[in-house]
């Protein structure tokens, strides 16, 4: 039986983008090899140091809050909570239009029953230095001029191939989900590859 094949996926709860590529992927998940391991990255993070508009980095005030919750979570209690603590968080931000509110992330906690108390974390720098360092760590495989989500897999010579997105909505389902999958992988895999890109006339579909 062969080994499951490791997709490496940074995301920051807030991205409502990043939400549908992690719906896709784990339609991928039950169609392809793959086994997805779940890292945190950090919007604030990214743009604190850029010149944005002030009613942008306000906005982004908010998104300190989820993220510091699940670096706590899995600093406490390991990789295996990432994953569904994000579904329980995205659920409520997203689908459920609750947003990145104290109490929508108190509730995504009992959802996926970890302690109430990792709420204390999204207020503190606690863990700080560990998002920082996955955010890094992800961010550096593709470089400052892409957000959330960043993919990374093993590329035929085992280095990992890494790429921003896909931004897509609705999620496919089924075999839609894998020849999106099989394209993507196709052209990241090209040496000198770098973007596809068109205007976006719809927003995010939750379904």
């Amino acid at each position: 039986m062969s080994e499951k094949t490791p997709v490496d996926f940074w995301f920051d709860p807030l991205c409502p983008w990043a939400w549908m590529t992690s719906r896709w992927v784990l339609e991928v998940e039950k169609v392809r090899d793959i086994e997805v391991r779940w890292h945190v990255m950090s919007l604030a993070v990214l743009n604190e140091d850029k010149d944005i508009p002030e009613e942008y980095r306000d906005g982004l005030a908010k998104a300190w809050a989820p993220v510091r919750v699940v670096i706590a979570a899995q600093q406490k209690h390991g990789d295996k909570v990432v994953g569904p603590l994000y579904t329980a968080l995205g659920t409520r931000i997203h689908n459920q239009g609750e947003g990145a509110t104290r109490e929508a992330i108190a509730a995504a906690l009992a959802d996926v029953d970890l302690p109430a108390d990792l709420i204390d974390y999204a207020d503190t720098d606690t863990y700080d230095k560990e998002l920082r360092a996955s955010h890094k760590e992800g961010i550096d495989k593709v470089g400052q001029e892409v957000g959330t989500p960043v993919i990374a897999v093993p590329g035929a010579d085992g280095e990992q191939i890494a790429f921003f997105g896909p931004v897509v909505t609705p999620a496919p389902k089924g075999e839609e989900a894998a020849k999106l999958w099989d394209g993507t992988l196709m052209v990241a895999s090209i040496p000198g590859f770098y973007e596809i890109k068109r205007t976006r006339t719809q927003g995010p579909v939750f379904d």
